[in-house]
């Protein structure tokens, strides 16, 4: 039977501003599919001619991304290198030990285990490994910053463990350690999670662990929001502190979407191994950790630092300029590279939803966030989080920060009058062209 392909293709084209490999790539795609092709084209204009805004997204270099889509997605390889329950693994085990390698030395550990798919997945490994079900959870509840996976009910968190919640200290909406050893004290946790979603405070996980060692728990340290800052030294790390780390490999750390388990101990790493597969996945996914891997060494270069300190110095400025302009930030500020914007400060009747709705017509992607005893449900909210890792890729510094911060004010102010999200949009368009995406 014939194979062959038609190549007349009724596919428009990729973007201008796209590199040549890309461009190469789409075009391919739209000679054999032109639907698919249509739609990442237009996935990949918005992302060149919008401001990405989302803490916990960012863009890849294209190395990265055109590793994701090799030969390596092609095989089965179920087990661990040197370990395989399918032959023809000779080069998934050699990139699979590249990233594990380049894991290690990043965050100066002596275990990494990159099979995850996810950070979920991550956690999930992580708690089958320390933890019996029933056993008791001390963690931060997501309404107030953590993350679904650290106890919401619905979540295999809440459904199998006794969730026992830690809170901000109302007044400055930070973590209050003696009242988190107090609360731990009370309820003798198994295990104890810090790293969250969307707080945007220095996180000490030295006294996190002197509170886990007082109680006879276990700590352990999600910084999947955190982890590129972690693995440049801008914040401090969990090691030596945490028992387990877990951490997805995108956001900050600037990869694909993944997950990663790291340790120091050697036992634990040998429960999580056993977790991830075959306890809670099957086959990895190998296309993934190809570019975790080269993330990985991109991440260990010298400029992979002075990017992060420019996302913390970004943060800063964007911060500081939505301060000038009315905006109450919660817990006063940042330290990281997100920050928590409660609109009713500038607007009681503001909520997220809309402001999440309008920003994105002026060509700005934010996601609305509850905000500490948020009164208003998840789909609504009183807040933003906003973040700065993939505008600090693009390029974007300190000035344009401000300008940001007024194209912001210029579409809520106007609560999304379409005449100035057009101006607003265009602005930015012509804007995005001179900081354009990572080639």
């Amino acid at each position: 039977m014939s194979t062959t392909v038609s190549t007349k293709s009724a596919f428009s084209g990729a973007p201008d501003t796209m590199d040549q490999i890309s461009a190469d790539v789409l075009e391919h795609i739209g000679s054999r599919d032109p639907e698919a092709a249509r739609i990442l084209a237009e996935e990949a204009r918005r992302q060149e001619t919008t401001l990405e805004l989302i803490a916990s997204e960012n863009h890849v270099s294209s190395t990265v991304m055109h590793s994701v889509g090799t030969w390596m997605t092609n095989k089965y390889a179920e087990g661990y290198p040197g370990k395989r329950y399918y032959g023809g693994c000779t080069w998934h085990d050699a990139i699979e030990d590249l990233a594990r390698d380049r894991a290690k030395a990043l965050f100066n550990c002596a275990f990494a285990n990159v099979q995850p798919h996810c950070g979920a997945n991550a956690n999930i490994a992580a708690f089958m490994a320390l933890l019996k079900p029933g056993d008791t959870v001390l963690s931060l509840p997501i309404k107030s910053g953590g993350h679904l996976s650290h106890g919401l009910k619905p979540n295999f968190s809440g459904t199998f463990y006794n969730i026992v919640d830690y809170d901000l200290d109302p007044e400055t909406e930070r973590l209050d350690y003696d009242a988190i050893r107090a609360i731990a004290r009370e309820c003798k946790p198994r295990l104890i999670i810090c790293g969250y979603s969307a707080y945007s405070r220095t996180i000490d996980f030295a006294e996190f662990r002197s509170i886990a060692d007082e109680v006879g728990a276990y700590l352990m340290a999600d910084i999947a929001h955190i982890a590129g800052l972690v693995a440049s030294g801008v914040h401090p790390s969990p090691f030596p502190h945490a028992h387990v780390v877990t951490t997805t490999t995108h956001k900050t750390l600037r990869g694909p979407r993944g997950g990663l388990v790291l340790s120091d101990d050697e036992e634990i790493a040998k429960l999580v191994d056993r977790k991830v597969f075959p306890g809670s996945q099957g086959g990895p996914l190998m296309h993934a950790i190809t570019g975790k891997a080269i993330a990985f060494g991109e991440a260990l270069t010298p400029e992979f630092r002075s990017y992060q300190e420019q996302v913390v110095a970004n943060a800063r400025a964007l911060a500081e300029a939505l301060v000038e302009k009315g905006y109450r930030l919660c817990s006063g500020g940042t330290d990281n590279h997100l920050m928590l914007v409660d609109l009713r400060g500038r607007d009681a009747d503001l909520t997220g939803a809309d402001a999440e709705r309008w920003l994105e017509a002026a060509g700005m992607i934010v996601n609305k966030n509850g905000i500490p005893n948020d009164p208003r449900p998840p789909m609504v909210t009183s807040g933003l989080r906003l973040g700065t890792p993939a505008l600090t890729t693009r390029g974007l510094k300190e000035p344009e920060m401000v300008r940001v911060a007024d194209w912001l004010d210029r579409v809520m102010t106007s609560k999304g009058d379409e005449a100035v999200c057009d101006a607003v949009r265009e602005e930015i368009r012509v804007f995005c062209g001179d900081f354009p995406l990572p080639h």
